[in-house]
């Protein structure tokens, strides 16, 4: 397969992929939101958890 060829397999698939893809319903998106941030607040307390533990230890 040549370079060219890659190039126009490439395109294709991303045209098709993109033909497919639609703009989130509003509900959709703030639920999205939600878990993201979600998420990030779970992630961030472990660290904060981890860092007042490793301090106490480093205390000792």
């Amino acid at each position: 397969m040549g370079f060219q060829e890659k190039i126009s397999k490439a395109y294709s698939e991303t045209r098709r992929i993109l033909r497919q893809c639609r703009k989130p319903k509003k509900a959709e998106f703030n639920e999205t939101m939600r878990i993201t941030g979600l998420g990030m607040v779970a992630i961030g307390l472990l660290g904060f958890i981890v860092l007042i533990i490793s301090e106490l230890f480093r205390g000792i």
